[in-house]
């Protein structure tokens, strides 16, 4: 069954038990012939349950939903923490690099061979446009052409600015997109679809910047959005104690404290919005694709940077190990891929470097963290680690298996224990019930095994003591430039 599965991704007609081997062999070769197409779609801050076949009844996502049922999701992703506020700087780091934070400079990327880079040294088109947040020397460096490419980490998503790859090799002076953020980028990524001569692969990079805020959708995805979703269920009107990413960040300060339940429903309608607008843009470029003639020759690829609070534990932000801001979808779709299948394997985006190499046929270079996932969903294994990691700057330490969760916060010696299995929001810490002492050493273990292999030299709490009371009620707010004017009215 395994070998059938690569038939088409190799086009041989062959049958039988000694042709699936021939196959597999000329796949790893990695023949001009066999390499396929990657279309690679990475969407900013997108938790892993807006996508409605992964179980969220309250947003429509049929594009999405059209990779989840061809394609194989890994539904325990994550981005492996960050070093910074702005987590989507080592998030697209670690994904262009295929190592941790920990291993690089994730501000420029210097002295690494980025993923873009290394295809494109072995017969691959680059293409590049949206969103790249780790200097424009990386970017020159991984990409031979692109498009309406933004330098940066936001903006407001109707006046993004924007450069493109000249002929002369150098970068268009800045200048203003005419359309919303995710229309714009789907437009680029279209042209190079339709313009494209088929007689190499090609890697084709769109990095959207929606869902991130501001919260604005577009004309026919209103801000006053009809339906409005359930509040998470792990809502608090505010984090009681002070995770060490609460005064003075951007993210938190979107909404006022408390968190009220209208203003939550509203921006998360105004975000389900935007990733519904994002969906229509996957579709489109989804439909030139087909009209390109290179669909059943394209891998697909779609994930996220990192996730999103939006009232999950009276946050707004990703800088936190809970669940809600580390998990992130990840769903691989064409050349090969079991269609309508998932694996709850812990995976990161430093494992799709060597993946995708893999399914190039190509050698990824020395010195990778990452894994490939293939043997996931050939079957030859069930998981490539047996648990995650996930560290944030030098103020959260956690670390997860397969139903119990750690978090460390090292500045106020504080520590939680979630039972996932029976509290899958991480809605009550069970640190303190003296039958799990077995469990926090083991995974106070695991922990520190995490720390020695990546280098995090940071000291963990010996034990935990009750965090002071966090009450930032009435604290005083500013919005940033990029928020419209509509949306400081209403929320600031």
């Amino acid at each position: 069954m395994r070998t059938s599965i690569l038939f088409p991704v190799l086009r041989l007609h062959l049958i039988g038990a000694a042709c699936g081997i021939a196959a597999t062999c000329a796949f790893a070769a990695g023949s001009a012939a066999a390499r396929p197409n990657i279309l690679f779609l990475f969407a900013d801050d997108q938790r892993a349950d807006t996508i409605a076949a992964h179980g969220n009844p309250g947003i429509r996502t049929p594009h999405l939903d059209s990779l989840v049922r061809s394609g194989f999701s890994f539904r325990q992703h994550y981005t492996f923490g960050s070093n910074s506020g702005a987590v989507c700087v080592p998030s697209r780091a670690m994904l262009m690099t295929g190592k941790t934070w920990f291993h690089i400079n994730t501000n420029t990327l210097a002295g690494e061979k980025l993923l873009p880079e290394f295809l494109g040294e072995n017969g691959y088109v680059t293409f590049g446009t949206g969103k790249w947040h780790n200097g424009q020397p990386s970017w020159l460096r991984a990409f031979q052409q692109g498009e309406a490419v933004m330098f940066g980490g936001m903006s407001d998503h109707t006046k993004v600015p924007i450069r493109d790859l000249g002929a002369d090799g150098k970068l268009t002076e800045p200048r203003a997109g005419e359309k919303f953020s995710s229309e714009l980028f789907a437009d680029a990524a279209i042209r190079f679809l339709e313009r494209h001569d088929g007689k190499k692969p090609f890697f084709l990079y769109t990095a959207f910047t929606a869902p991130h805020d501001p919260r604005q959708p577009p004309p026919g995805y209103p801000a006053n959005y009809t339906r409005r979703p359930p509040l998470p269920p792990n809502f608090l009107p505010q984090l009681p104690f002070d995770n060490g990413a609460m005064n003075g960040g951007r993210d938190e300060n979107l909404a006022a404290w408390p968190r009220t339940e209208a203003v939550i429903r509203d921006q998360l309608a105004e975000y389900y919005a935007m990733v519904e607008h994002l969906d229509a843009q996957v579709g489109r470029i989804l439909a030139a694709l087909r009209k390109s003639g290179q669909f059943e020759n394209t891998l697909i690829v779609y994930a996220a940077d990192n996730g999103l609070a939006l009232g999950s534990h009276g946050l707004l932000g990703k800088q936190s190990a809970f669940e809600h801001s580390m998990r992130v979808p990840l769903i691989l779709a064409g050349r090969g891929l079991p269609a309508g299948r998932s694996s709850s394997a812990f995976t990161y985006h430093f494992d799709l470097y060597p993946t995708l190499c893999e399914l190039a046929g190509l050698t990824p270079p020395a010195g990778l963290f990452g894994e490939s996932l293939r043997p996931i969903w050939e079957g030859r294994r069930e998981r490539i680690r047996d648990s995650a990691f996930l560290p944030y700057i030098q103020v959260q330490r956690a670390v997860r298996d397969e139903r119990w969760k750690l978090i460390c916060y090292p500045k106020i010696n504080y520590i939680q224990l979630f039972d996932l299995q029976n509290d899958p929001n991480e809605t009550k810490s069970v640190y303190d019930d003296p039958a799990n002492a077995a469990h926090i050493a083991r995974l106070t273990g695991l922990l520190k095994a995490w720390q020695a292999r990546v280098g995090d030299t940071l000291a963990l709490p010996a034990a935990s003591t009750p965090p002071p009371r966090l009450d930032l009620t009435g604290k005083e707010r500013k919005p940033d430039q990029w928020q419209p004017e509509w949306i400081v009215k209403k929320y600031f």
